[in-house]
C-alpha cells in the first residue's frame, strides 16, 4: 500500500495550485491548503474530503511581510511533518515600475522569493530527517527571458527560484529530497485574466496554451523522477530550447516585441 503524505500547496485556491491539490487527494495523500481566499479554500477542502483526504485550510496573504514565517510554526503545530511542499503562490505588477507604489513591488517580492524561501526553511529540516521530501517550485518560462516592459519583477522573480530550485536540489536530492522547478508557459486560468493576457479560442496565446491540470500532472510526475527543471508541454519546451540558445540580443528582441502587446503602461 502507498503511503500517505501530507502535502502543502500555497496558492491553492485556483488554477495549478488547486491542480496540485486535486493530484495529491487522487494519489491518497492528506493536503494543507494555503491562499486568501476562504470560500474558495473551503469549498476546494469539501471537495477533496469526500474523496477521502483529510483536508486543512490554512488562510492567509503571504504577500504580508513576515507571514510565511508566522505561518510556519502553526501549521508544524498541527502537522509534525510536512512531507511535499508546493510552492505555487503568485501574482505580478503589470504597470510599469515608475507607476506603482513600492508597497506593491514589495508584496510581489513577499510572496515571489520571500515565502517559498521561509516555508522551504521551515519544513526541509523533518524532510531530510526522515529522508524522503519533495519540494516544487511553481516559476514560469520567463525565468529565461531578457525582461521587457511591464510585470518588471516577474522575470526576475522568477528567475530567482529556478536558480533557487537548483541550489537546494544540488544540496539535498541524495538525502532523499527531490526539489523541482516548473517553468510553465501560458495556462489557461484566471492569473492570464487578471493580467490582461488574452486565452482566446481563436488566438495563437490559445493555440499554446495549457490547462493547470495539464502543468500539475507533468510536474508531479517528474519531481517525483528527481527532475530538477520541468518545462511541461511540447510547445513550451521548445520554446524553452530557443531562449536558452539564442543569442541575447535576438532574445532581448523578441522578448521586448513580445512585452510590448500586453503592456499597460504606468
Amino acid at each position: 500500500m502507498a503511503v500517505r503524505r501530507y502535502i502543502l500547496v500555497t496558492g491553492a485556491s485556483s488554477g495549478i495550485g488547486a491542480a496540485m491539490a486535486r493530484l495529491a487527494a487522487q494519489k491518497g495523500h492528506n493536503v494543507g491548503l494555503v491562499a486568501r481566499r476562504v470560500d474558495r479554500l473551503e469549498a476546494l477542502a469539501n471537495e477533496l474530503r469526500h474523496a477521502g483526504s483529510e483536508v486543512d485550510v490554512f488562510p492567509q496573504d503571504l504577500s504580508l511581510p513576515g507571514s510565511a514565517e508566522g505561518l510556519a510554526p502553526y501549521i508544524l503545530s498541527r502537522r509534525p511533518c510536512v512531507d511535499a511542499l508546493v510552492n505555487n503562490a503568485g501574482a505580478t505588477v503589470p504597470k510599469g515600475y515608475a507607476g506603482t507604489s513600492f508597497a506593491q513591488q514589495r508584496a510581489f517580492l513577499e510572496l515571489t522569493v520571500t515565502a517559498p524561501t521561509a516555508l522551504t526553511h521551515a519544513f526541509l529540516p523533518s524532510m531530510l530527517a526522515q529522508r524522503w521530501g519533495r519540494i516544487i517550485n511553481i516559476s514560469s518560462i520567463a525565468a529565461l527571458s531578457s525582461g521587457g516592459k511591464g510585470n518588471t519583477l516577474y522575470p526576475a522573480g522568477k528567475s530567482f527560484l529556478l536558480k533557487f530550485s537548483q541550489s537546494l536540489n544540488a544540496e539535498v536530492s541524495s538525502r532523499g529530497v527531490y526539489v523541482t522547478a516548473v517553468l510553465p508557459g501560458f495556462v489557461a486560468t484566471e492569473f492570464q485574466a487578471a493580467n490582461g493576457i488574452p486565452v482566446a479560442d481563436n488566438g495563437a496565446t490559445r493555440q499554446f496554451a495549457q490547462t493547470a491540470e495539464e502543468v500539475a500532472t507533468e510536474a508531479w510526475a517528474r519531481n517525483q523522477k528527481g527532475h530538477e527543471i520541468v518545462v511541461p508541454g511540447m510547445a513550451p519546451k521548445l520554446a524553452a530550447a530557443l531562449m536558452r540558445f539564442l543569442p541575447e540580443p535576438l532574445m532581448r528582441a523578441f522578448t521586448r516585441s513580445a512585452a510590448e502587446k500586453y503592456y499597460v503602461g504606468e
